[in-house]
């Protein structure tokens, strides 16, 4: 690892000498990497008329504009996503001074190896492209540094160690996911198996190597790591050695690891712990919480504050809030090179916002987000009756069925009525059981928990076994496993397709001859 990130301990500053070291890696990072050497971010200056000394800390952050995920489409869209890297020319830095004197004192050689090493991309992780087309975003062996770093913070947030054995059943893709877990278990030491998830093996696949492997942390998407485990469990095989299911890449509801917990105890794993991180591509990193068992309340996810800084604005405003009040996450880098976004406005929601208390389970002083983690696009506007629409919040029906006790696997579909584009929404609820459960009860806990929450219920619930139920949710097909369908775009679609083949049918019909 660079010797920089082995000076800061983590955890263990006050958050006055954080934020005063936070300060001047801001003003360093803008004056000396993000104006000279970033297209983007330069023009961004430029034509706001905002000057580097107008940035002297965190506290003048809101004097740039935001980074929109617009912002990034249209620069993929346009083929100027290189301009948001950090690139300097080679020419201008064999000029500078501090590198003619490290030339002098270590020679030219090194001098190169040094500096490609800081700026010359060797790694690429891109978005999942499920809204959009996919954003790449390259990284730096600096960059590698630094996942390394964030993965031994997972790590130690698990109590694990280089005596652990580590399965990651992420997918085999350009996504953070893999590649930090793959480097958190590198830079420990400890062995680490990537299987490529399902859609390189197959569940079944998995859960062989499961039971032979008998891996000590799981890691993994959450819906997959279910699916694996209650498979697991229906062919009979024994797992006793796990110890943490450390669980990422989409949300992991109280309801659901609680559930995880419970089958890993069937398998004879007793006493799992939960670990769920967070992050998202933009950021080259995720932020862990410390494992505890999942009856526990989370304390939030612990920050890397000396790698980037973390803001929490009023979604509608874009103004700061205190903290301890929530709001949406903004992310600013302060030691990254390769791609880089100031001011990346996330489109997350923190219900409890940030607190740079102590945290009361490990004690780490580091900043924390507090409380559910939710998406702004998780409002979905349904058509529920001819004169009015309800707005739906879909963070809030995933905590429902994961809550819900005897529903294993779900599955949300938004269709239209008749498959009409003029009818109204309809909301159908696909469910794999738990065994032994009744359904009425069960129906009449799901309806019951649906008004609590929403202005919905479902139209139909249906009930499918699990092999049919990991068909539905794209096991082993899907990057991530689709838990919420909205089809309701593709209303009409099948209609018309159908029509126009009748309708070339009878003329090809005609043409023929008597």
């Amino acid at each position: 690892m660079s010797k920089p990130f082995k000076k800061v301990p983590w955890g263990k500053l006050s958050a006055d000498e954080t934020r005063a070291r936070q300060d001047r890696a801001l003003r360093n990072f803008i004056r000396k990497k993000v104006i000279p050497h970033c297209p983007h971010y330069r023009k961004v200056f430029r034509e706001t008329g905002i000057e580097a000394e107008d940035i002297r800390g965190v506290n003048d952050l809101h004097k740039l504009p935001f980074t929109e995920k617009a912002d990034l489409a249209s620069a993929v869209a346009e083929e100027r996503i290189r301009d948001f890297l950090i690139l300097p020319d080679p020419k201008a830095l064999k000029r500078k001074p501090a590198n003619i004197m490290r030339a002098l004192l270590t020679g030219n050689a090194r001098t190169r190896l040094a500096l490609d090493s800081e700026y010359r991309p060797i790694l690429l992780t891109s978005t999942t492209g499920r809204s959009a087309d996919p954003v790449p975003f390259l990284y730096t062996a600096r960059d590698v540094d630094h996942l390394r770093m964030l993965g031994l913070r997972i790590m130690e947030a698990g109590e694990s160690n280089r005596e652990d054995r580590v399965m990651n059943v992420f997918p085999y893709a350009p996504h953070l996911a893999y590649w930090l877990t793959y480097h958190a278990a590198e830079a420990e030491g400890a062995f680490h198996l990537g299987t490529g998830g399902g859609k390189t093996l197959g569940t079944d696949g998995n859960v062989r190597l499961l039971g032979k492997i008998r891996p000590t942390v799981l890691v993994g998407m959450p819906t997959f790591v279910y699916h694996m485990l209650r498979r697991a469990l229906e062919l009979g095989v024994k797992v006793d050695s796990l110890k943490v299911i450390a669980l990422g890449g989409e949300k992991a509801p109280d309801g659901l690891r609680r559930k995880l917990a419970g089958l890993a105890g069937e398998l004879g794993s007793d006493d799992v712990r939960t670990l769920a991180t967070y992050g998202f591509t933009e950021a080259k990193a995720a932020w862990p919480e410390c494992a505890t068992s999942p009856f526990e309340e989370s304390t939030g996810y612990h920050l890397s504050p000396e790698l980037g800084l973390l803001e929490i604005v009023n979604p509608e405003t874009g103004d700061p809030v205190e903290d301890g009040q929530p709001g949406e996450v903004v992310y600013t880098p302060l030691d990254a090179r390769g791609t880089i976004v100031m001011r990346y406005r996330t489109g997350d929601l923190v219900e409890g916002g940030m607190t740079w208390e102590p945290c009361p389970a490990c004690g780490r002083t580091v900043p924390r987000l507090i409380g559910r983690i939710s998406r702004v696009s998780e409002k979905r506007k349904m058509q529920l009756d001819k004169l009015k629409g309800a707005l739906v919040d879909f963070n809030e029906l995933e905590v429902i069925l994961d809550d819900v006790k005897g529903v294993g696997a779900w599955q949300l579909e938004l269709r239209k009525v008749n498959d009409d584009p003029l009818d109204l929404d309809e909301l159908h609820l696909r469910l794999c059981l738990e065994p032994n459960v009744s359904r009425d009860e069960l129906e009449r806990q799901v309806h019951r928990r649906f008004r609590e929450v929403t202005e919905v219920t479902p139209n139909s619930i249906s009930y499918h076994d699990s092999e049919a139920m990991r068909r539905l949710h794209g096991v082993g097909k899907a990057l991530k496993e689709e838990k919420i369908v909205d089809r309701r775009k593709e209303a009409g679609g099948r209609k018309r397709k159908t029509m126009l083949t009748r309708r070339s049918w009878r003329k090809a019909k005609r043409r023929q001859p008597a």
